[in-house]
């Protein structure tokens, strides 16, 4: 049976503070539920109704987490959703380490990128694209916020994480190194490799003066309209696509 204080341990980890105590971390909503049973993940909860166990009972059976059969209200009780008919699970935060980075390899870099939801679709928009690193300054948003992994939609699960100094490391990848600036060359007249990392800046102020200077490539996404700016996620989609673009011909 559920425990008053397992619903309240889930709750916690809504905070950063509690997520790094506990070294866990919660998803809820079928979707990022089941994309988590098929990953990697160490789970050690996993509460669903019957209606979800129904439709995924070899999932559920694989799974070597406390399992919990509850009903819709107590999934909403512990989570953060206010309607969750289906699931939710805690798992283990993995390791921050250092990625080994391939040749011919994209890789994003993002430079204090804080809003979760961005960091969410990014996320997202990553694994659309093919890429599978992403490097994150200290000040960027937790990639395990409830908001960023909902917003990920299950991406999250198949992205290789590393927070670390990114001028640190954009000095020693040893890759060519990508960012948009207004002053830029036009992406779309742009030879674009196979490799390299794709810096991506903050929301308000774009990329910092300390890492603009480690910027072998600077480009622009050409405007034709009146927006003073482009979200940032929809520039990483922009900038992701063109190179695809660029190995698909």
């Amino acid at each position: 049976m559920l425990s008053k204080n397992t619903v309240k341990f889930i709750k916690s980890l809504q905070q950063k503070k509690f997520r790094k105590q506990e070294n866990s971390f919660f998803v809820e909503g079928a979707k990022n539920v089941t994309e988590l049973l098929r990953s990697e993940y160490e789970i050690t909860h996993l509460l669903f109704t019957k209606s979800f166990e129904q439709e995924n009972i070899s999932l559920i059976k694989r799974c070597g987490a406390e399992k919990f059969e509850v009903t819709p209200k107590v999934l909403e009780s512990a989570g953060s959703f206010q309607s969750n008919d289906a699931a939710l699970a805690v798992a283990k935060i993995k390791e921050n380490r250092p990625l080994k980075l391939e040749s011919s390899e994209l890789i994003l870099a993002l430079d204090d990128v804080r809003d979760p939801g961005n960091l969410g679709t990014i996320i997202r928009i990553a694994d659309w694209y093919g890429l599978k690193k992403i490097i994150c300054s200290p000040q960027c948003a937790d990639i395990y916020n409830p908001k960023v992994l909902n917003s990920s939609m299950g991406s999250f699960t198949r992205m290789d994480y590393y927070y670390t100094d990114l001028e640190l490391f954009l000095q020693d990848c040893g890759k060519p190194i990508f960012g948009t600036f207004l002053g830029g060359d036009n992406i779309y007249d742009s030879d674009l490799p196979a490799d390299g990392v794709i810096v991506m800046g903050n929301e308000s102020k774009g990329i910092s003066p300390e890492v603009e200077k480690l910027v072998t490539h600077k480009l622009t996404i050409p405007q034709f309209g009146q927006a003073e700016s482009l979200n940032v996620a929809i520039a990483t989609a922009v900038i992701c696509d063109n190179f695809r673009r660029a190995q698909w011909k």
